[in-house]
């Protein structure tokens, strides 16, 4: 039979396609030399195999590693979260509440800074700090936000309720509301020396649960509709 214009594509085919191949040719096994790909030197296909397979296992552990790291990470995550859920279901003083749920918030996440301003709160709370005046514009900035704010601080209103507002460079600002048609009646804004913290592409789910929690705690704070 010729063998002009026999191509490798064509080897491989017949190969794949006769699976009694090597059964009838064992001795082709141990005499195939490869490369090894840790230099230059020949080894015997059952040898390249093992490699290939070391390879292979070791990539599957560095991958069992990093989904461990993150399931821990989450489980850390979880409990910093539910140590802060329970501080504001454990505070029964309204007027104490945002401080306390801000504080803890810091506590948890390490958090530089961080402030909240609730309004249209009942009339014996408006004295209180977190009931401060903020404009009619910081107002409709919070509600026609459907997603927190996250990125750089340029000039925020919000930014002006942090302790040291002008060491704050990137911030967040979470919209606290009854539901996601209903206007904002408050704002968290969370702050940081570090451009990076809170960037214009990073992930909000995680602060929108943040925000959501918030509100369903102050919500005591209004008075009834």
């Amino acid at each position: 039979m010729s063998t002009q214009g026999i191509t490798e594509d064509d080897i491989a085919n017949f190969l794949l396609h006769t699976p009694g191949f090597f059964e009838r040719h064992a001795e082709l096994l141990a005499s195939v030399q490869l490369t090894s790909p840790h230099g230059q030197r020949a080894v015997s296909l059952q040898e390249r195999q093992m490699e290939m397979l070391r390879e292979k296992n070791r990539g599957l552990e560095l991958r069992l590693m990093e989904m461990l790291r993150h399931g821990q990470e989450n489980v850390a995550i979880a409990d910093k979260l539910l140590c802060w859920i329970r501080a504001i279901m454990l505070n029964t003083d309204a007027a104490s509440l945002p401080g306390a749920l801000v504080e803890e918030l810091r506590h948890q996440f390490l958090i530089p800074q961080a402030a909240i301003r609730v309004w249209g709160v009942s009339e014996a709370l408006g004295e209180q700090p977190f009931a401060q005046a903020v404009s009619e514009d910081a107002r409709r900035f919070a509600s026609s936000l459907s997603l927190p704010y996250c990125g750089a601080n340029t000039g925020f209103e919000a930014a002006g309720w942090f302790e040291d507002p002008a060491s704050v460079v990137s911030l967040a600002l979470l919209p606290l509301r009854h539901g996601t048609a209903s206007p904002a009646f408050g704002m968290l804004a969370l702050g940081s020396p570090d451009p990076t913290r809170y960037s214009a592409d990073m992930g909000t789910e995680f602060l929108v649960r943040i925000a959501e929690i918030a509100s369903a705690g102050l919500h005591r704070l209004l008075p009834p509709a």
